[in-house]
């Protein structure tokens, strides 16, 4: 019960040395999208709130970084569970809150940046740009499924509601 779709875009990089028998250079982007089919189990026990990390200075996921989640209120923080990231880059259970266990409110995760890195071999400055990165992140419809991925490196993240 599962559909995959694909698209390749080239782009050409123009040269100074635009001829004929040039050689050009193309880059390739290419996009993926997995589709579930209705009623499949997944789609059935999906719903609820998740997490992805991908490491975007080696392409990959972000394998054994740790996380934590918090739920909130005002400045007060409440420890929920701390997980290492699997080798897709998600929580090896599954799903943070399922959909029956999730409520509106506020929420905190926190990635250990720098310990995932560090563990990578990758020499960081001291003190280093990212140590921890912590989103702060609020759920107003506990019906929905919210995906908060995190797209990192050493020195940049970005993160949005994913789905």
């Amino acid at each position: 019960h599962h559909l995959s779709a694909a698209f390749v875009r080239a782009r050409r990089f123009p040269s100074d040395h635009d001829s004929p028998n040039s050689k050009k250079v193309y880059t390739l982007s290419v996009f993926r999208w997995n589709f579930l089919s209705a009623g499949s189990p997944f789609e059935r026990h999906a719903m609820g709130l998740s997490t992805h990390v991908l490491d975007t200075m080696h392409g990959t996921p972000a394998a054994g970084m740790q996380v934590a989640l918090y739920t909130t209120q005002g400045d007060s923080a409440t420890l929920v569970k701390q997980f290492g990231l699997n080798q897709d880059g998600r929580n090896p259970d599954g799903l943070l809150y399922d959909n029956d266990n999730l409520v509106s409110g506020t929420y905190r995760l926190v990635f250990d940046v720098a310990g995932y890195f560090k563990a990578r071999g990758v020499v960081l400055p001291e003190p280093n740009f990212l140590n921890k990165v912590s989103l702060d992140f609020g759920i107003a419809h506990a019906d929905q499924h919210y995906h908060v991925p995190l797209l990192v490196s050493p020195w940049s993240y970005s993160t949005y509601r994913g789905s």
